[in-house]
């Protein structure tokens, strides 16, 4: 069929009315696009290329704001870990608890002087242990509250511990409490 010539807007034909119905026909069944066609492609690439034209040709791209001049290796994943089977059959046992880290309490002049005086009980213990074992472990064994705990190192090589009690313990009843007086 031969190509119809178009008419101005204000007249109107006979001839083209009838052209346009028959033409509308074939734009009515519309080739539809199944997802896993061959087709597929051609149609991506074509909404692909729609939203570029929307967008424009110059799109303006934003610079990361680097705060320092050393450039490092970005943080990766790291995962917990999830072991198959334990390493260890039975976990460590814990060589420093209450009953190692306080040897014996001191009876000397000078430390009984300290229990009158000052509120403090003098005890020697482990030589590894620290302030913290040491004040948990007076804690436990004794059941007194504690204000603070200091340390020295005797010239014999074994740790003294001066564990001053807080102001509502007495030393006194303690130490009798213990047995060193």
């Amino acid at each position: 069929m031969a190509p119809q010539p178009k008419t101005a807007k204000g007249k109107t034909g006979g001839d083209t009315k009838a052209a346009a119905t028959t033409k509308s026909a074939p734009d009515s069944k519309k080739r539809v696009v199944k997802p896993g066609g061959k087709d597929r492609k051609a149609v991506t690439k074509a909404l692909d290329a729609k939203k570029k034209l929307a967008k424009g040709k110059f799109t303006l791209h934003k610079k990361k704001i680097r705060t320092s001049v050393h450039f490092y290796r970005p943080s990766t994943l790291k995962q917990t870990r999830a072991p198959r089977y334990p390493r260890k059959a039975v976990p460590k046992r814990n060589k420093l608890d209450a009953f190692a880290v306080i040897k014996h309490p001191l009876t000397t002049e000078s430390a009984m002087k300290k229990i009158e005086d000052t509120n403090t009980l003098v005890f020697i213990v482990d030589v590894r242990s620290n302030k913290h074992q040491i004040k948990s472990a007076v804690k436990k064994l004794y059941n007194i509250e504690i204000a603070k705990v200091n340390t020295l190192i005797t010239p014999l090589h074994t740790k003294k511990a001066y564990v001053r009690l807080a102001a509502d313990c007495d030393a006194l009843d303690v130490a009798n409490r213990i047995g060193i007086i």
